[in-house]
């Protein structure tokens, strides 16, 4: 049978909700009722109880994507499935089409190594502080670090620690004598073995990651590789991932020639050469480099926070490998799958043209201001009239809030985010922070239009 779904609206929106879904020729049967409130943007869940007395037979109900209250508790009173759609009626058919493919990032193939680079200046317990955080941004494994001609007498506590914690560890040396203290403590993996310390492998159970003994030298791996694999041993080999001017290129092409030697063999990739060094920003350099581990099923990375612009780069690559495994398996490019990555722009930062918002504007009797953008600037309008800009300062003497403080602070909060999402080519929506996707965490604040009415 053919769904039924029943729109809520605003009088407002009523008449161009009508519109998107006509031209959306949808495969559902559809009413729109208005519920007797202007803007749509204001309804609740509570107004809804109170205003809808029949649910016209409807299987489903969609309301506005911004309106507020528990709408279980509604679903369950109307007996009947209720949903926020989106906060845009003009994302309405994404909104359909999005439902139907969403995405499943659940899964993933690429294990994250998080690197604590300073575990020897570190006391256990602040080594275990940053390994819950580093687990919960996404790591799979505790990379902790040795320094060069630094005494580390804690090391096999904060191994033994961590894994009491559930985590899995690795050590990172290139000192012989680190990496056999750390397998006897129970580290995982060891960082990094080559042809002259792959002895190491004999006396403990932790899986090896080998490296070139000579820099760029894929032959002196053959025989660390033959040797692991005449044992029957599990182990991993990183090629190097270089600086960018400092042999990045050459690098990456090192990788394609391994894995066309070794089509089986485990590899990782050190993602912090790129990130730690490059002044940009990290959430497009981890989307570039996953991608790149996707194409040459490359299945362990190392990962670390150490830069300051690099301070999400751990939460980015758990992101980045959930999104290029599902492009991978749904055989798509890695677009429109989840937009978290995108921290700077959206792909549709403008839903309404300035006409289409001047339409808007004509219909308003109300003194409330209501704030928009499009590719123009940025837009304000009340029942006194549309005012347009591309700084904020020229729209002050039109608004007449001097005399009102907190309307005056809620607009002049509200403009800036409007200033900056245009000129970023972000999405604006009045009374919602901007989302800035895995480059911030949400910690959404929402202001209530009814608060900050004009006083006259």
């Amino acid at each position: 049978m053919t769904e039924k779904i029943l729109f809520l609206t605003g009088k407002l929106a009523e008449k161009q909700l009508r519109q998107i879904l006509e031209k959306m020729q949808p495969d559902f049967l559809y009413k729109v009722h208005q519920l007797g409130i202007k803007v749509a943007g204001l309804m609740t869940a509570e107004m809804i109880g109170r205003r809808l007395k029949d649910t016209l037979g409807a299987d489903r109900i969609i309301v506005p994507g911004r309106c507020r209250g528990d709408l279980e508790a509604l679903s369950t009173e109307l007996g009947l499935p209720i949903e926020r759609g989106p906060e845009e009626l003009k994302d309405l058919p994404q909104f359909f089409g999005k439902q139907a493919q969403k995405a499943d990032l659940s899964q993933y193939k690429v294990k994250i190594f998080a690197e604590i680079v300073d575990a020897p200046q570190l006391s256990v317990e602040e080594v275990i502080k940053r390994a819950h955080y580093y687990r919960q941004q996404g790591a799979d494994v505790i990379d902790i670090g040795c320094l060069p001609d630094t005494p580390f007498p804690l090391m096999p506590e904060i191994i033994r620690t961590l894994k009491q914690e559930g985590f899995q560890v690795s050590i990172d040396s290139l000192n012989s004598e680190d990496l056999l203290l750390g397998g006897k403590a129970g580290a995982d993996y060891l960082l990094s073995l080559t042809d002259d310390s792959v002895w190491i492998a004999d006396e403990v159970a932790s899986t090896p990651i080998v490296i070139p003994a000579k820099h760029g030298d894929l032959t002196t791996l053959q025989k660390a590789i033959s040797t692991l694999q005449s044992k029957n041993r599990t182990f991993i080999v990183d090629p190097i991932l270089d600086p960018l001017h400092f042999g990045f290129t050459e690098s990456v092409v090192r990788y394609h020639q391994f894995r066309q030697q070794y089509p089986e063999v485990e590899m990782m990739m050190g993602v912090g050469n790129i990130t730690e060094l490059t002044h940009a920003d990290t959430s497009g350099m981890n989307a570039l480099l996953l991608g790149i581990c996707s194409e040459l099923n490359i299945n362990h990375i190392l990962a670390t926070q150490v830069s300051a612009h690099a301070c999400r780069a751990v939460k980015e690559a758990d992101l980045a490998r959930r999104i290029m495994y599902a492009a991978q398996q749904a055989n798509t490019l890695p677009k429109h799958i989840d937009p978290q990555l995108m921290a700077l722009h959206e792909p549709a930062p403008f839903p309404y043209q300035l006409d289409e918002i001047a339409e808007f504007a004509a219909q308003v009797t109300d003194p409330s201001f209501r704030i928009q953008t499009s590719p123009d600037g940025v837009h304000i309008y009340n029942r006194d009239g549309l005012h347009s800009a591309l700084d904020p300062f020229e729209l002050y003497p039109h608004l007449n809030v001097a005399s009102d403080g907190s309307h005056a602070f809620y607009l002049g909060v509200q403009l800036a985010r409007a200033q900056i999402a245009w000129q970023l080519g972000k999405r604006f929506t009045q009374d919602q922070d901007l989302k800035w996707g895995v480059a911030a965490d949400d910690s959404q604040s929402e202001a209530d239009l009814h608060t900050f009415k004009p006083t006259k």
